[in-house]
């Protein structure tokens, strides 16, 4: 039988050895392992260094590769201006604002289906050109715009659509609250809110700055109460009489603020684009009119100013008035002798004449350049016409410019000058930015206090008994001077049949507040004017409709009562103008 003989140094041999073998597979593990980590190492790295790759290689595309996304995106933030102030009238009323809204852009490398997506863009848009929007649309261009301004309800049908390479800008329109009501004054601006026409370009910096230091809303003079009432009965006047357009302006005489401006037809300023050129064209103060006898009224306070006339003061009007070829005529002749007031109450185109030679035409241009109806007006609108004058001063053209023919200007700088004539003789230049100051604004002083005076009498007898008849209303003193011109021809002569009727007044003609102005083009005569279509029969009553609506919102109290200057006489109007004109001879 074979002993079992145990070996300790033998078995401490073999544990050693199964040992080191365990630990050389272990090893072998951890180094493959490690391979492994490495090898991902490596392949992670260059992953972020193909990533850097592109990133840098999309940031060079974005500063040198022109039509680029972000390039498009820049240069479309950069081109609107940064933010624009509110507009508003005097009472704080809203006139132009801002709304935010989203806008629709492409970019068509992204695009899938150009066709596909144009069609459906199209069937929610469609103002779109199909063909055209898939032409950008399958461009290699890296943005382009779609369609500016959407209505959430429009953004929403898009977003829903779920095409790919749509994308939605935040932006901001401009709108127009009291929409047409006061479009020529306020204006509007482009897609990108710069401004076009209107204040919204005469104060385009003035609106950006304000919106850069706070946003303070920039006010207007308008009072859209009375641009309300100051529409609404041109309009009415204009369809009564067929007419093709007309305008009407109330001024502060005492500030030349302009209360209300109205040129019609207008226009939608938040779709202005979609209106015609005549709708957009400013007939306050671009137009340029002879607007007839309304200028008796200058040539009067010129020739008082002057020293040549007084109230008892008259001219030989007993057959018409020859020069060369031309005859002067009086549309209704009295065919005698007329005084001052005579001249303005029955418009005497001849005593008019006579006044005007009595001053000269150096004093007489030197006049009209006075009370600013020789240069365009500096209202704070892009839209300003340039007077029209004869380039050479004859005697007859001093002759017909002083009852108002030969001699074209914009109704605004008319009721400006009729303002310096009744407010005490200070020209204030029209403004349509709200007077902030107790204190008058700066003006010039034109005529005398007295003269001044002494027109407002005048004016009231026009109202009281000569052709400003119509424009009467009960409780106020209303003061006043008719015009009718009979507009060029194509031919260079003057159509009969195409008039310009205006009718400018001041009230309470006592202690003047406002001056109104209406001016209707080519009125066509009806039964209930007998056929006329004169400006005593069209813009007269709505000058008297005017005031009997805007009296109470200004705060004036009707009254009974004359002026203090002015007798009461009985009998029919040519009666009682004699009675007046006869206690006149006699202080």
């Amino acid at each position: 039988m074979n002993a079992m003989i145990e070996n300790p140094a033998m078995d401490g041999y073999q544990a050693g050895a199964h040992q080191r073998a365990a630990t050389l597979q272990l090893e072998g593990a951890v180094k493959q392992a490690a391979d492994v980590c490495r090898a991902r190492m490596v392949v992670l790295a260059m992953c972020f260094l193909a990533a850097f790759v592109v990133v840098g290689g999309r940031l060079i595309e974005v500063m040198a590769v022109p039509g680029s996304l972000e390039t498009a995106m820049v240069d479309a933030s950069a081109a609107a201006p940064l933010g624009r102030a509110d507009v508003v009238d005097r009472n704080g009323v809203l006139l132009a604002t801002n709304l935010p809204t989203a806008s629709l852009y492409a970019e068509p490398r992204r695009i899938l289906d150009a066709a596909e997506t144009a069609l459906a863009l199209v069937a929610l848009l469609p103002a779109l050109d199909v063909a055209e929007l898939e032409e950008d649309l399958a461009s290699d261009r890296g943005f382009i715009w779609v369609k500016r301004n959407l209505t959430p309800n429009q953004q929403a049908e898009i977003h829903a659509l779920g095409l790919p390479g749509l994308e939605f800008l935040r932006e901001e329109r401009r709108v127009y609250p009291q929409g047409q009501l006061t479009s020529h004054v306020v204006g509007f601006t482009d897609i990108d809110r710069i401004g076009l026409a209107g204040a919204e370009m005469a104060l385009e910096d003035e609106l950006q700055s304000r919106a850069a230091e706070g946003g303070e809303p920039l006010a207007l003079s308008l009072d859209v109460r009375f641009q309300q009432v100051v529409r609404e009965e041109l309009a009415a006047t204009i369809e009564t009489f067929s007419a093709l357009g007309g305008t009407g302006i109330v001024l502060d005489v005492h500030t030349g603020e302009v209360m209300a401006m109205v040129s019609l037809p207008d226009f939608d300023p938040n779709h202005a684009g979609d209106s015609q050129d005549e709708a957009r064209f400013n007939r306050a103060t671009l137009g340029v009119y002879e607007l007839g006898s309304i200028f008796k009224v200058f040539t009067a306070g010129m020739a008082l100013e002057a020293g040549l006339v007084d109230l008892s003061s008259g001219y030989d009007a007993s057959e018409p008035l020859r020069v060369a070829r031309f005859t002067i005529r009086d549309y209704k002749p009295k065919n005698r002798w007329l005084s001052l007031p005579e001249i303005l109450v029955y418009s005497s185109n001849i005593g008019a004449a006579r006044m005007a030679m009595d001053v000269g035409a150096d004093g007489q241009q030197e006049f009209l350049r006075r009370i600013g109806l020789m240069m365009p007006s500096e209202i704070e609108l892009p839209e300003v016409g340039d007077p029209i004058y004869p380039s050479t001063w004859r005697e007859i053209n001093t002759m017909t410019i002083g009852f108002g023919h030969g001699i074209a200007v914009t109704p605004i700088q008319a009721a400006s000058a009729l303002a310096a004539m009744v407010n005490g003789g200070t020209l204030y230049q029209p403004t349509v930015l709200e007077w902030q100051s107790d204190l008058p604004p700066p003006g010039t002083r034109v005529i005398s206090e007295e003269t001044s005076n002494t027109l407002r009498l005048l004016t009231h007898l026009v109202v009281e008994y000569g052709s400003g008849r119509k424009a009467q209303v009960d409780g106020y003193l209303i003061g006043g001077k008719t015009g009718t011109a009979e507009k060029l021809d194509s031919a260079g002569g003057y159509a009969e049949d195409r008039l310009l009727s205006s009718f400018a007044a001041a009230f309470p003609i006592d202690d003047p507040r406002y001056v109104i102005l209406v001016s209707i083009d080519e009125p066509q005569g009806i039964e209930a004017s007998y056929g006329y279509a004169t400006g005593g029969w069209t813009a007269a009553p709505t000058v008297g409709r005017i005031i009997s609506r805007i009296g109470p919102i200004a705060g004036i109290a009707p009254r009974d009562g004359v002026l203090p200057e002015l007798p009461v006489a009985e009998g029919n109007a040519d009666e009682q103008l004699e009675a007046i004109l006869a206690a006149f001879s006699a202080r």
